[in-house]
Order: structure tokens, then sequence, then C-alpha cells
């Protein structure tokens, strides 16, 4: 919607300073949703300035700042501190009951049913939201290990195993943004520093898995995959959550590894996705 050319000639609508603008034909909704489309063309931002959007959406200054508002005020978009925008949660509260939102449970249940009779442990499956990891599923046996995880709950990125993962794989300017802030230390063994983490997230990508111990619930620890639509983009993660091993803390045990990789690769291809050399 919002790639659509404009005609070639011009309209005297726009804010102070602001050059003259062609005329644009597009409808009063196409020219809202060309302002959510920003988000996404032609690369995925967490967080824009005004100006940005406005020029993403092709749109006038003036005309950008009355829609924005108009988004604001609804819970589509969100203001944040420093003056730019973010999609706002009231897009999510929508966009879980439409198909697409329900179709990747669907579609991703069979093999967390599967990881699970394999593990017998916490399976989980989340989406990046905002800051946090957004659990989608999540199942679980009786004698599985305590954890504080619930579906439609949250969890920080920085000290959870779906966290990494979505963490590792978000644009750059998400990650920028996320690690320039004051990261808090749930256990001792919470990763917060920026260039452990950054070096962390690079490991992630390098192997295709995080693993972690002990950063969000004592006893626990965590082995996580990334899922991808079949753009190769990275859009959930799934993880098991099992107990401690002390001798062996952030060593997973080759089976978990196996199955978690298998649960996300099945996910994976069910979206769509196949490897190039595949």
């Amino acid at each position: 919607m919002s790639g659509k050319p404009a005609r070639a000639r011009f309209t005297e609508e726009r804010g102070e300073g602001e050059l003259p603008s062609p005329v644009d034909d597009r409808s009063v909704a196409a020219r809202l949703f060309a302002i959510l489309d920003a988000f996404t063309t032609p690369t995925l931002a967490s967080s824009l300035s005004l100006t940005a959007i406005a020029e993403r959406a092709g749109l006038p200054l003036s005309t950008t700042h009355r829609m924005v508002a108009e988004w604001v005020s609804w819970g589509g978009l969100a203001r944040q501190d420093d003056g730019r925008y973010s999609l706002g949660m009231r897009l999510w509260e929508v966009g879980v009951q439409t198909p697409t939102a329900r179709n990747l449970r669907t579609i991703a249940l069979p093999y967390l049913e599967d990881l699970y009779e394999s593990s017998r442990e916490h399976v989980h499956l989340a989406i990046l939201d905002g800051r946090d990891a957004l659990y989608l599923e999540k199942l679980s046996g009786h004698h599985a290990v305590r954890v504080i995880s619930r579906v439609g709950g949250r969890l920080p990125l920085h000290s959870t195993g779906v966290g990494l993962v979505l963490l590792a794989y978000a644009p750059n300017d998400l990650i920028d943004e996320y690690l320039s802030d004051a990261l808090d230390k749930y256990l001792p063994g919470t990763v917060t520093s920026p260039e452990e983490l950054r070096r962390r997230l690079a490991g992630i990508r390098a192997q295709g898995v995080a693993v972690m111990s002990e950063e969000m619930t004592a006893g626990s620890s965590s082995l996580a995959a990334p899922i991808r639509d079949r753009t190769g983009r990275v859009v959930a993660a799934v993880s098991i959550v099992t107990r401690t091993n002390p001798d062996a803390p952030r060593k997973p045990h080759p089976a978990h590894e196996q199955a978690v990789r298998a649960a996300a690769h099945g996910v994976s291809r069910a979206l769509g996705y196949r490897r190039s050399d595949s």
C-alpha cells in the first residue's frame, strides 16, 4: 500500500518548511496502513522517528503527524520516551485473534508434543514482542522443574532461552536499543554485560541454538532454537527447560539438543522454510 506511486502534480498540503508534495491518490485507509507498513518496509524497524515514518510511508510530515496521533490514540502505535514510535500492543491483541496467529500455534503444536514426549520436560513456544518473549504455548510434565513461564505471559529476552534466540535474530537497531539499557540481574548467573551478551548472541547465530543455566529460575536450564518462516526470517523460538546438571550446567544433553533442533526445523518446514543447501 505504501509503495503506490503518487501522481506528478502537486498539492498544497504541507507542514511548515516542507516543499510541495506530489498528490497522493491513496485512500485515507491506505495512508493509515502505509504508516504501519513503514515499520517493515524496506527493512524491519523496532522504532522510528516521525520523519522516518513520513519518508517510508511517502506522506507529508503534517499528514503523518495527524495519522500517527490517531494510531497512538487507538493503541496501534506507542510513543516512546525519546519521541520515537513503535508498534503498539493493541495490534497484538487484535492479531492473536486472527487465523495467522492461531495457525502458528496450530502448526507448531504437533512438533511441540513430539518434543515433550521425547524429553518429558517443559516445552515452550514464544515470539518476540517489544522487549519481551511472549509465550504462545507451554507443555509441562508433572515432575518437571519449577518454572515461572505461562501461556500469554512475558519474560525478559536476556534471561530466557527463547528470549536469547529471539534477540539474537532481531533487527540490529532492536539489539542496540535493548543492550543500551540497564538489564535486570535475576540470579547470580544472569548475564547483563552488553559486551558479553553480544558475544553470546553471535554464538547463537553461529551455532543455531541457545543454552543457558540458572539465569531466570534457580535449578533450571534452557535449550532453545529458532523457527523460521518461508522467507527465512526467525518468527518464533522453541525450547525445553530441564533441571540443571550441576556437573555440566551449560552442556546440553545431546539427545535434548537434537530433539529441540528437530522440532524447530519441523515447524520451520511446516511454515514453508527451505534451507538453501537442502
